[in-house]
Formats: C-alpha cells, sequence, structure tokens
C-alpha cells in the first residue's frame, strides 16, 4: 500500500482503456504528433525545414524522457516549456524549429479536444453496448405483466420489459447528444498568443492563405476536418461545458436506473449480481445489498456536479485568455470520464446478471388488481342493471373498508369477496374472475416494446462494429 493518497477512480471503478486515454504518455505523446504536424505542414507550405529534423521528431514520439521534462519543469515552471526542451535534448537536429510559431495552447488545447473526442468514442461504445444488454432484457420480458408505481404508489400496471425500454429512451437521448457534440468538435488549430496568427503571417512573409492553409493541414494530419473560425489563446471554454453536459446526461440516466433497481431490490422483485463469497453487511450477515446500484448512483451525482465546473470556467474567462481554467480542467474532465466510463460498466453488468423473480412480481400484482378491476366491475353490473352511483358509492365504502383491514390487521385484500357478498351487485366469483385477467390491464405495453425495439435494432445494426464489450468491475 502507498502511504500517498490514491485516485479511486484509477484504483478500484474506471476501465484501464478510459484511464489509458487520459494517461501521461497519451497526453504528451498527443503533443509530439502536434509538434509534427505543425512542422510537416510548415515544410511542405515552404518553411526550412527538412525531411531530416521531421523523422528525428518522428522517432521520438513515444519515448518520452520524463525525467528530463521534471527537470525542465522544476526550473522553468512550465510543462509545455519542459517538454519542449526535454523533446529538444531527443531531437537535437529539429530543436531549433519545434513549437515555431506557436503558444502554449497549440500543443495543450488541440490534444485536449483530440483527447476528449477519442474519449467521447469509448463512451459511445459503453452506451452502444448498455442499450444492446436492455434491448435483450426488454425483450426477453416484454409480456411479463408487473405492477407500475406513480409516486411509488400502485397504478396501472405495465410488463417488466416495458420498463426497461424508459431506460433504453433515455440512453438514446444521451446517444444522439454524445453524437452531436463528438460530431461538432474542432481543433483549435494555430492562432498564436491571442487568436490572430500574428506569428504564423510573420512566418510566411504576410502570406494570409498559408496561413489558414496551415491549420487545415494540422487539422487533417490530427483527423479533424476544421478548426475554430476564431479564438482568443485558447478554444473557447462552452466547448469543455458542451461535452460535459454529454456525461451528465449519461449520469442522469445512469442514476434514474439505479434508483429502479434499488427500489425493485427493496421489493424482492429483482436481484443485481451477487457473488458467491461477497458480503452485503459486516454486521448482518443476511444483507444482500444492491451495492452496485448504489455505486452507480453515488458516482453520477458526482459527474452531475462536476458539469457545473466547465460552465463556472466558461464565465469567468476574462479577454483572450486566462489561467484560472487550467488547475481545475486537469481535474475535472479527465474525472468526469473516468466516473461515467465506471457507471456505464455497472450499468452493463448489472443488466447482464439481473435476476427478475417472476412469482413475486405477480403476487405485488395480485395484490392491486382487486382496485384496478373495479372499474370494469362497475360497467358490468351497470349493465346488467345496476344503479351506477349506488354501485359507486358501495365500490367506495368496500375499498377504504379493504384498504383498513389490510393496513391495520395485516389481512389479505379481500375487496372482491366483499363485493360478491353485496346483493347491490348481484356478480359471482365465476364472473369477477374475468375481470382479473392481466391482459385486461397491461394496454400496449407489449406491442409497444416491440415497435420500439425495432426501431433500437436499427440503431444498434448501424453501430455493430461498437458492439462487444468486457467490462471488469473490481471492487
Amino acid at each position: 500500500m502507498s502511504n500517498r493518497y490514491e485516485n479511486p477512480l484509477c484504483k478500484r471503478y474506471a476501465s484501464a482503456e478510459m484511464q489509458n486515454i487520459f494517461s501521461a504518455d497519451t497526453k504528451f505523446s498527443t503533443w509530439r504528433r502536434l509538434w509534427v504536424a505543425l512542422a510537416e505542414s510548415q515544410s511542405e507550405l515552404g518553411l526550412s525545414i527538412s525531411t531530416e529534423q521531421i523523422e528525428e521528431m518522428k522517432a521520438h514520439i513515444s519515448d518520452i524522457n520524463y525525467e528530463a521534462a521534471g527537470r525542465y519543469e522544476a526550473e522553468t515552471k512550465h510543462d509545455v516549456m519542459a517538454h519542449i526542451l526535454a523533446y529538444g535534448e531527443q531531437c537535437p537536429e529539429a530543436k531549433p524549429i519545434l513549437h515555431l510559431g506557436a503558444t502554449s495552447a497549440f500543443v495543450g488545447d488541440n490534444a485536449d479536444i483530440i483527447i476528449q473526442k477519442s474519449a467521447l468514442a469509448h463512451i459511445k461504445k459503453l452506451l452502444i453496448n448498455t442499450i444492446s444488454v436492455l434491448s435483450d432484457f426488454a425483450n426477453k420480458h416484454k409480456d411479463i405483466p408487473c405492477l407500475a408505481y406513480t409516486h411509488f404508489q400502485a397504478a396501472q400496471p405495465t410488463t417488466v420489459g416495458k420498463r426497461a425500454t424508459l431506460w433504453i429512451q433515455d440512453l438514446l437521448m444521451d446517444l444522439e447528444q454524445l453524437e452531436f457534440t463528438a460530431n461538432n468538435l474542432k481543433l483549435l488549430g494555430c492562432k498564436g498568443t491571442t487568436g490572430t496568427g500574428a506569428s504564423f503571417l510573420s512566418l510566411f512573409d504576410g502570406d494570409h492563405e498559408k496561413v489558414k492553409t496551415l491549420e487545415q493541414k494540422i487539422a487533417a494530419k490530427m483527423g479533424f476536418n476544421n478548426v475554430y473560425s476564431v479564438s482568443g489563446q485558447t478554444y473557447s471554454r462552452k466547448v469543455d461545458y458542451f461535452i460535459l453536459s454529454v456525461l451528465s446526461g449519461v449520469a442522469q440516466s445512469a442514476h434514474k436506473f439505479s434508483n429502479d433497481i434499488r427500489l425493485l431490490s427493496h421489493l424482492k422483485e429483482v436481484d443485481e449480481p451477487f457473488e458467491d463469497t461477497q458480503v452485503g453487511s459486516s454486521a448482518m450477515a443476511y444483507k444482500r445489498n444492491p451495492m452496485r446500484s448504489e455505486r452507480i448512483a453515488s458516482l453520477a451525482r458526482y459527474i452531475m456536479v462536476s458539469a457545473l465546473n466547465p460552465a463556472l470556467t466558461a464565465g469567468a474567462q476574462w479577454f483572450e485568455r486566462t489561467l484560472d481554467d487550467s488547475a481545475n480542467r486537469r481535474i475535472s474532465i479527465p474525472e468526469a470520464f473516468l466516473a461515467t466510463d465506471s457507471i456505464l460498466s455497472l450499468f452493463i453488468n448489472i443488466v447482464e446478471g439481473l435476476t427478475v423473480y417472476p412469482q413475486v412480481i405477480k403476487k405485488h400484482l395480485d395484490e392491486e388488481l382487486p382496485y384496478m378491476a373495479t372499474e370494469n366491475i362497475l360497467m358490468y353490473c351497470v349493465k346488467k342493471g345496476g344503479d351506477r352511483q349506488t354501485l359507486h358509492e358501495r365500490i367506495r365504502l368496500h375499498s377504504t373498508e379493504a384498504a383498513r383491514e389490510i393496513k391495520r390487521e395485516g389481512k389479505d385484500n379481500d375487496l372482491l369477496d366483499k363485493i360478491t357478498s353485496d346483493p347491490a351487485f348481484g356478480i359471482t366469483a365465476d364472473e369477477l374472475s374475468a375481470f382479473l385477467e392481466t391482459e385486461n390491464f397491461i394496454g400496449r405495453a407489449k406491442e409497444q416494446t416491440e415497435e420500439f425495439l425495432s426501431e433500437v435494432n436499427d440503431i444498434l445494426s448501424a453501430n455493430k462494429t461498437l458492439l462487444g464489450v468486457d467490462v471488469k468491475i473490481t471492487v
């Protein structure tokens, strides 16, 4: 064990894939790829930069000399300058043209966009797979009637599968926002210290077209179609807000799902995965807590709160640049992604191992069906010649009495017995049984599920290359 603080997101929760995306190796090798793209593009546009210099830079993209960078940062108190000097040690021929005309934001901001786009792609893969396992679950349970709730009070029935479509629909909204945000990301480009491109205009002897072409070339080499048309020294911090808003949306959807699973676990209608050696409580050996769902809820709140960071940062920027964004962004952006990675991995794990208990579900439904059947009973008895107003009042009285006996005396629901015993209704137990068929109460739940899943399958088919993940839940 270390005697230093270790981030639980890395130690306990987030995947190796997402940790790698935000690793030092990824960050600083991306900086070096940007420096190579800058030098290559400048060379292609006529600056005196040799092929040998560029090849030397390419040869050292991945073998980052961290010790040298640390030594230089201790001296300069500037991380970008430290890495320029460290890269220069490894590339003595290219050292004179490294970072030519650029400012720190050229590598810092462009790398941030590249890394966040990569992280969004990973989140999209997890989202697609979450939707896929939920779709399988919904299809499997589309015709199992269950009690639905409004205000967590018994309401008209639905089906287990139909309820799952509500979770899927939220995630589809998140997917739509993610794709829109990712598809509209642009690089900062190379606009210099205040965004005017003055240093590059000087390098190219006042040739505006070459300055514009330089940005397009760099963007293309880094896999982007375009750069932001205008900026200060940095890209607008609203971009970070839009990205973390996507993650917040995913967290909201996952939190709602986790709440439902926790409530259903209390009702004993479902159980999330529980391993043979897992302990639910250090004191109560019988406990089987929905700890995975609780972890989703906990991390989801962290993500939703994290989305406030870029909102405040975007509003707090001064003119063309201020540095009060830096420390905040180093923490809030990676950790929001790491936490989102974790909750979607948990989401998939829970759904894949979720146990449904149809008999308990039926028991809860049967307890409430008598109340739900009363409207149909009323209509039937009126058709047989009964007085609607009189029968309505009799149902109200019997329902109230049955509810009182259930709550005060712990009795079973005998509302239907009370109705058959009341001569005002003139109805037999055999006649009543027809009103208790659950199919009479679930409306189009099954059909809605099938129709909705057909639409979902189209989306999954369009993203079939992303299907298939092996999530690992560490703790």
